[in-house]
């Protein structure tokens, strides 16, 4: 089944807030919104809620019935809409979360394809010395019978793992990425993956920000929306997408449960940086949690564009530099023979 788009559900979420601000009935609006959405997914998704708005549900119910397309923290949002009568208010606020949920998400993405490009280039590129043109010098080197240096035997003896052995090689790359996402998918492994993730120089720092920028945000556009702390901080762990921000949310509930404050669990957890600890702090001792955690979110989402567009100009040179020492040294150890056998014959 083809999926929807996080950019799509976020430009139905505004116009649907547009619509309901201009007064316009809710089946209505959403009958519309059907009529010209593209997506074939998402135009059955609009009627199947339709149909059951029209019987009597919610829309709030009616959205958690598909939850591959709308997350629970637009089902919680929309819910604390309808019981406040102010809909088209956290329609709104959903819209401007999703929009600029979807824009860091992009701009991650985006950091990522020039690597991506050149790690496709470099590997074919390798492949192709070590299978095609590395057999054709180690003939005439030995048909030639001089001694090899230390870089060519290595390179040599690459090529002939690579040809003797490529189905080990392609098995232990299966095995090691299955083993990977087993480890994934249990707590333990999830956790400790997470966690070295974190503490990986630069990408953990740029990781933490983006997580921290998501807590804050989803947190405070659920408390800002009249959703209760705790409620807030259930969805907001649900959809942190780090197992070690889940669990320092998760226990911030349960202090909070017990009349703690949400600020020490997340100091303690290691994972939330000290401003986003104390803007935390200051906002449960002065009542304005939700507005010191948009500052928050503020903050760091401008940190993560100017982390990833360092990340970005740093990352060309020194692929570039790679790319030319993996290719370039395995030509300069094809051709450190020759030379000696250039300067023998001198």
């Amino acid at each position: 089944m083809i999926g929807v788009p996080a950019r799509e559900v976020a430009v139905f979420t505004r116009l649907f807030a547009t619509m309901i601000a201009a007064g316009l009935p809710l089946v209505q609006s959403l009958n519309i919104l059907a009529r010209q959405q593209k997506n074939r997914t998402f135009r059955r998704v609009i009627r199947e809620m339709v149909r059951d708005v029209e019987a009597g549900d919610t829309l709030a119910g009616a959205m958690g019935r598909h939850r591959k397309v709308f997350s629970e923290l637009s089902v919680s949002l929309v819910a604390a809409g309808e019981a406040a009568g102010a809909l088209d208010t956290i329609l709104a606020r959903l819209a401007d979360f999703l929009e600029k949920h979807d824009a860091l998400a992009r701009k991650m993405k985006a950091a990522l394809i020039y690597p991506a490009v050149i790690v496709g280039v470099a590997i074919p590129a390798v492949a192709v010395l070590l299978v095609f043109v590395i057999p054709t010098f180690e003939e005439m080197f030995a048909t030639a019978g001089v001694p090899l240096p230390l870089p060519t035997r290595t390179v040599i003896a690459a090529s002939g793992a690579v040809q003797d052995r490529w189905w080990a090689l392609l098995g232990a790359l299966a095995a090691f990425a299955a083993l990977l996402r087993y480890a994934r998918g249990t707590r333990g492994g999830r956790l400790a993956t997470d966690r070295l993730l974190l503490a990986v120089p630069l990408l953990g720092d740029l990781l933490r920000k983006a997580a921290v920028s998501r807590f804050t945000r989803t947190l405070g556009t659920l408390v800002a929306s009249g959703v209760s702390i705790l409620r807030g901080l259930e969805v907001t762990a649900r959809t942190a997408g780090n197992r070690v921000i889940h669990d320092a949310v998760m226990r911030s509930r349960a202090s909070i449960a017990g009349g703690a404050t949400i600020a020490r669990p997340l100091e303690e957890s290691g994972a939330f940086t000290p401003m986003a600890v104390r803007m935390v702090e200051v906002g449960e001792q002065t009542g304005a949690l939700d507005e010191m955690l948009a500052r928050v979110a503020d903050f760091y989402e401008q940190e993560v564009d100017t982390a990833l567009e360092a990340a970005v100009a740093m990352v060309e040179p020194v692929m570039i530099v790679v790319l030319g020492v993996v290719v370039g040294g395995v030509i300069v150890a094809m051709y450190l023979p020759i030379f000696e056998m250039v300067t023998a014959v001198g």
